[in-house]
């Protein structure tokens, strides 16, 4: 019974890890622009943003080797958003305020945001970023680059996450490891096929033509996860859509206190790992693959005894599920303490998953941004 156990714990561990070491060759950054990119629109959502959005304005702004406008959709603030906007506008002709319109209902608040954004953008190329992003200098160029290299028609990636309290290391660098441990990025670039998407709600750039053809943020209205469902509303009208590296060309912090991470990782779980369907195989999975290897591990130091077959079964399944985490570290400028602890934030990571569920089918409400959602 051990030997089985041990066995599978090792397969569950081996098979991501493995997936891991080869996405890291493939999830590159951009390349350097070697002609002018299309006209480009920078399209910023901003509920109550006043806190971020000057910063935002100014990174995108600074960005060179691309035309392009700054369109900010205060999105019924009731703090300093617009004033800081329309302050920065009058100064330079690049930067546009726009006004929402009242929030229909069966819309989330930041889809209708961003669908007003495109009705607004006057660029070929839409570069829908949140308020909390800071761009370097080249980032959107390279991405525009990105985007004609790979033939694809939305283009994605995700910024390097500052991560201060405890709670922020030990979850939000597992982004980086479900993404990569789990998607064939590989098989997602030979097709449209929808079970392949992925993308960062945080950074997307997208073709004008694509993007209303596909339905754009009018198609996934109600979503909370449009990192995830839009590149899937692309690919399901045969459109292709690619990932690139953004740790050094970007940078967000997304959330700065144990609720906000709680709550924002719970807040579209169903849409992803936390769906009926999925998140009793997820869980299993990544318990016995990412969990397991380390308590299996610590029976063996405590107890001993064990065949060598056994402690060889889980020094393989523990080495294998922290490789990637290693790995990560240095390649996307992760917190170490967060890789230490590893099965720790596995574990919470998955009661999350979990919370979202129960809460879902008890028929309770997500709020988000001073709004709440069914």
């Amino acid at each position: 019974m051990m030997l089985a156990v041990a066995c599978v714990a090792m397969l569950c561990a081996v098979v991501p890890a493995a997936l891991f070491c080869v996405n890291l060759t493939l999830y590159r950054p951009p390349p350097r622009a070697t002609v002018a990119p299309p006209f480009l629109s920078v399209l910023i959502p901003a509920r109550n943003e006043a806190a971020s959005i000057g910063a935002a304005m100014a990174s995108a702004l600074a960005n060179s080797g691309v035309a392009f406008e700054v369109v900010v959709m205060d999105d019924a603030s009731t703090d300093d958003t617009a004033a800081i906007v329309q302050a920065l506008a009058d100064s330079d002709v690049r930067v546009r305020l726009a006004q929402a319109p009242p929030l229909p209902f069966g819309w989330n608040g930041k889809q209708h945001a961003c669908w007003a954004l495109a009705q607004a953008a006057k660029g070929d190329l839409f570069c829908f970023v949140d308020a909390d992003v800071r761009l370097a200098t080249d980032a959107l160029s390279r991405m525009a680059a990105f985007l004609v290299q790979s033939n694809a028609a939305l283009v994605s990636g995700f910024p390097h996450l500052v991560t201060e309290t405890w709670i922020e290391w030990l979850l939000l660098p597992l982004i980086h490891f479900v993404l990569l441990g789990f998607l064939p990025i590989a098989w997602m670039r030979k097709g449209t096929d929808p079970s392949f998407a992925a993308g960062c709600g945080q950074f997307m750039m997208v073709r004008r033509e694509a993007y209303f053809a596909a339905g754009g943020h009018a198609a996934i209205r109600q979503t909370m996860h449009d990192g995830l469902l839009l590149p899937r509303r692309l690919r399901q009208a045969a459109f292709r859509t690619d990932l690139a590296d953004l740790t050094h060309l970007a940078e967000c912090r997304m959330y700065t206190n144990a609720r906000e991470v709680w709550q924002g990782l719970a807040k579209n779980a169903t849409e992803g790992i936390a769906a009926p369907v999925r998140i009793v195989p997820i869980s299993l999975l990544l318990m016995f693959g990412q969990v397991l290897p380390f308590g299996l591990a610590a029976w063996l130091l405590l107890r001993g005894g064990a065949s060598a077959a056994i402690v060889w079964l889980v020094a393989i399944a523990a080495v294998a599920a922290w490789l990637p985490r290693a790995l990560a570290v240095r390649r996307f400028r992760q917190d170490w303490r967060g890789a230490w602890l590893h099965p720790l934030g596995m574990v919470l990571l998955l009661a999350i998953q979990w919370y979202a569920l129960a809460r879902q089918i008890a028929g309770g409400k997500v709020s988000w941004k001073q709004r709440a959602y069914m």
